[in-house]
């Protein structure tokens, strides 16, 4: 047993301190939702990304729950839906265009995102042709993150040791590896990975960068523990990446039960769902049944009659509706114990309704995609702990955060990160062969942030675009990575008209270039991304895109953020990193974790297009420069064909 010299003041300011961001979380929410109102009230709504106007239904189907899952598309339907920030699991604000009052609005859950659609779960439709979509506040999961930090204050028994672990009071522990079967699929460092995270008495850490088949691993480590006769609750704190777990865990036949919002479950998931197996448990015609008499019972109660009533008639049929809605309530309170009983392992978001839950404790939680949750959405699965393991990547986006004074103190630093920092290698395994890119891709990255120690998997090391069934093989398609130098050109960044994020309307021009190589030598559309760091460059390439000479060509083309392509990937990726200035300001762009995020996105083919004279005030694209050079991937647009000019002004 080892301790580290920590105070118990320091644990305690440390709380206070992540309750205080909460607190300055909130305040930047109400903030950005103000600056909203007044980018509507000047005509620019959806210039924020976080509002959606002249909204219709494209297609509507039930889901579970008695949720309606609404297909949303842009009027007039022809027209292309523009950049937003609108991601699954996002709550949602659905209102008439007329009428946004808060009496005529629903609340909802984004369940689904298409190129030019928008599904969202609702529990009723507004009564409206043409809606507008917007961001709402997220303030339920704040409260339940709150809770679980004043829970982990006043801790007591298993989650105070654990408690002591993480905030470096006391050294993780661990058994001798154990010596496990594993399947043959999995590599050596994920079966280490497995038999370390086994070994661990109270924290262990999967390190897996892109690639790396981190949710593989995860899910062979869980069915170990099951194997073993442990129960396990899988978390992460996105829907989109606990979904991802579940698919994974039911394809290998693990009984696991999806718990949360119901709002996006597949068919052949339904099955797996909370909701799904309520509504096919053998007891819920018999809730059913009590609430009808329960409705039937409360009209009569409210039916006005001639003859006057006995005394004290309507208070004995309301009494009599709240008790058989109360034994409604408790019959279903039995079935979701019985269903949660029978399943080895949980999956739910971080932020779960943990009243669900009650009093169960897991032999083993495991919280995926760590580092894109801030602190204190990890602390809420650890009540139910008794011991727990990170995955993910710190080397990637950090978790968003709105308040830029609570970022910059600390809190988009997340548990998974803290812990490594504390704790060094010695609570973490890295997973070291990944299957995604070509080897030329995955080196700078491996250089830069993974000590060189990424490997590619000879399935994908030397793979190229031009191996692709029906891809001609051209010089856009036979090499695998190139990057065009702007610097001397003029090509500088511009303000986008009535916003404030920029654009480089040059650089756009040669990502249609580029993109139209791809297409015409037969590259599949729907496997190419554009990736922008700012969200006026993503406008602009849509638009341009969305032209009549474009529009059938890039169909399936997928435009968005370095945000948006996170846990992504394309067999070809493109790159306008915006940044022209004779100032060299580089602004967010010099945060090398959001590059290594973009630049391990593509598999096959990887085109970035900047400004050297720029960028190169970084240390990190130096190192870049460098390598593209070295590795003859170096170009100016000086040497781009004019003949491939597309004619017409970005």
């Amino acid at each position: 047993m080892g301790t580290l010299s920590i105070s118990d003041y320091e644990v305690e300011r440390h709380f206070q301190q992540l309750a205080r961001w909460l607190r300055m979380e909130s305040e930047a929410e109400i903030a950005r939702m103000a600056e909203r109102r007044q980018l509507q009230r000047d005509g620019h709504a959806e210039k924020s990304g976080e509002t959606l106007l002249n909204m219709v239904i494209v297609d509507q189907t039930a889901g579970l729950g008695g949720l309606q899952l609404v297909t949303l598309g842009r009027k007039p339907q022809s027209s292309a839906m523009p950049w937003h920030r609108l991601r699954v699991g996002s709550p949602v604000v659905v209102s008439p265009m007329l009428d946004p009052s808060p009496g005529s609005s629903v609340s909802g859950v984004v369940s689904e995102r298409g190129t030019d659609t928008l599904q969202v779960a609702l529990s009723r439709l507004p009564d409206a042709n043409v809606w507008r979509v917007d961001t709402a506040a997220d303030e339920v999961t704040r409260q339940r993150q709150a809770a679980a930090i004043n829970r982990a204050q006043s801790a007591s028994g298993r989650l105070a040791h654990l408690r002591r672990v993480l905030m470096g009071q006391r050294l993780p522990e661990f058994n001798p590896l154990p010596d496990l079967p594993l399947p043959d699929y999995l590599n050596p460092s994920q079966q280490d990975a497995i038999r370390f995270a086994r070994s661990a008495r109270d924290l262990a850490v999967i390190h897996g960068p892109p690639g790396t088949g981190k949710t593989t691993t995860l899910v062979a480590l869980i069915a170990a523990a099951v194997q073993s006769g442990e129960k396990v609750l899988a978390c992460a704190p996105s829907n989109t990446a606990v979904d991802h777990l579940l698919e994974e865990l039911v394809e290998v036949g693990q009984r696991a039960v999806r718990i949360g919002h119901p709002a996006r479950v597949t068919p052949r998931l339904q099955h797996h769902c909370l909701d799904g197996l309520l509504e096919e448990h053998e007891s819920q015609v018999v809730v059913k049944g009590l609430r009808r008499q329960a409705e039937d019972l409360l009209r009569q109660a409210e039916k006005w009659t001639r003859a006057p009533r006995a005394n004290g008639e309507r208070h004995h049929l309301r009494r009599a509706a709240r008790d058989l809605e109360q034994e409604a309530k408790a019959l279903e309170r039995y079935m979701i114990r019985s269903v949660l009983d029978g399943a080895d392992v949980i999956c739910a978001t971080t932020t779960f309704n943990d009243e669900l839950l009650a009093q169960r404790h897991f032999d083993l939680v495991v919280i995926d995609e760590a580092c894109q949750s801030t602190e204190p959405g990890s602390w809420c699965p650890l009540p139910f702990a008794d011991k727990i393991v990170l995955a993910g990547d710190p080397q990637q986006l950090p978790p968003t955060v709105l308040s830029l004074e609570a970022a910059a103190e600390g809190f988009n630093c997340s548990l998974m990160q803290r812990q490594m920092e504390l704790h060094g290698e010695s609570i973490s395994r890295l997973l070291n062969v990944q299957y995604r890119m070509n080897e030329q891709i995955m080196q700078f990255s491996s250089q830069q942030f993974y000590q060189g120690q990424l490997l590619a998997d000879a399935s994908v090391r030397h793979h190229r675009l031009c191996d692709l069934a029906g891809v001609a093989a051209t010089p856009a398609t036979e090499r695998t990575l190139v990057f065009y130098d702007t610097a001397g050109a003029g090509w500088e960044e511009e303000l986008e008209p009535n916003g404030l994020s920029k654009r480089n309307p040059q650089e756009a021009r040669l990502v249609m270039c580029v993109v139209n190589e791809w297409l015409e030598a037969g590259v599949d559309p729907l496997t190419i991304g554009v990736i922008a760091p700012y969200a006026a460059q993503v406008r602009l390439l849509r638009d341009l895109a969305s032209r009549r000479e474009q529009r059938e060509a890039w169909r399936g083309v997928e435009i968005d953020t370095v945000d948006g392509f996170q846990g992504r990937e394309k067999e070809a990726i493109v790159i306008s990193l915006v940044r022209s200035n004779h100032e060299q300001e580089i602004g967010f762009m010099a945060d090398g974790r959001r590059m290594n995020v973009a630049l391990t996105r593509a598999r096959r083919g990887l085109t970035v297009i900047g400004d050297s004279a720029t960028l190169g005030i970084a240390p990190f694209y130096q190192d870049f420069l460098q390598y593209v050079t070295e590795a003859d991937a170096y170009r100016t647009v000086w040497e781009v064909d004019q003949g491939l000019s597309l004619g017409w002004d970005a």
